[in-house]
Order: structure tokens, then sequence, then C-alpha cells
């Protein structure tokens, strides 16, 4: 998609489309009705300004959209999940396991899943980071999933546009 075709979607289309890259349907909204972006800075810009505006419910909207670390995608025609995960494709069983157990104890903790940028990242990686955040303070942890949030929100808008950069 072009960004001139996301600016001409009707606004449920334009919502649709914007919920693959943020699962929050007030961000969603939001974006939605500040179109037409002259540009992808500019697109991205909003999206920064309206995930700061987001509140503990959008983000926890927004972290249910995501399947577990290393439990696969499954994003519908999109399968960016899978893509975001690929790190985990090839994890020893071992290490699996330990992500499976990890996210119980940390959705039990936090009351939502671990959310990480995974672009780029190995199953290490993810692992390491899940078992140092899984301690941290529950403001602290959510304002760093949202951080992350913010990332895969980033990303998702460029594949959005087909990888454009304007």
């Amino acid at each position: 998609m072009r960004l001139e075709d996301l600016n001409a979607l009707d606004p449920d289309s334009a919502v649709r489309e914007l919920l693959q890259c943020c699962g929050s349907s007030r961000w969603a909204r939001q974006m939605a009705a500040a179109r037409p972006f002259a540009s992808a800075g500019e697109l991205m810009a909003s999206a920064d300004r309206y995930s700061g505006s987001l509140d503990r419910a959008d983000w926890l909207e927004a972290f249910a959209a995501h399947p577990k670390i290393g439990a696969g995608g499954g994003d519908g025609a999109r399968d960016w999940s899978a893509q975001e995960q690929a790190g985990v494709a090839g994890a020893a069983s071992a290490t699996l396991r330990r992500f499976d157990n990890l996210n119980r104890d940390y959705e039990a903790r936090f009351g939502y899943i671990f959310i990480v940028c995974a672009t780029g990242k190995s199953a290490a990686e993810m692992l390491d980071l899940l078992e140092g955040r899984i301690g941290n303070d529950p403001e602290v942890e959510i304002r760093i999933a949202a951080d992350e949030q913010r990332k895969i929100t980033r990303l998702r808008l460029t594949k959005l546009l087909d990888g454009r950069q304007e």
C-alpha cells in the first residue's frame, strides 16, 4: 500500500489497516482521523504523538493483539508477528520451554504478555530480556512494554507502506 492509498481509504478501512500496526483501537481511530498524511515522516510523527496519549487500558488492548514470543504468529494475511519473531523459529526445545514458563510467569505478574520488538533479535537475546524484565516494578515495566510497542508500531507502519520511507 502506498501512503496515498492509506490516505484515500474510508475511515473504517483505515482503522482496520492501522490496527494491524498497533492493536489499540483508540490509536487507530486517532490515526485514521489525522489523515491525510503528507509524507511517511508525518505518519510516523503522528504515530508517536498518538502513542504518547495512550493510557494503560489502551496499551493493554495493543498488547493483547500480539501472540506470545515463541507461540507463533497468525495475524491473518500479513503474518508480521511470525516474521518479527523469526529469531525464535530455530530455538532449541529447552529454550522454547523456558520461554513458555517465563511467559506464564510474566503474564501472571503483570497481567499482559511480554512485549518486545523482536525484529533482528535471537531467541537468546529475547530470553535474556524476558529474564531481565520479569523482576521490574509494574509501573516501570508497562512503560518499557509501551516503548517496545511503539517500536513495533513504527516497523509495521513501514511494512504497511510496503517498506517505503519518504
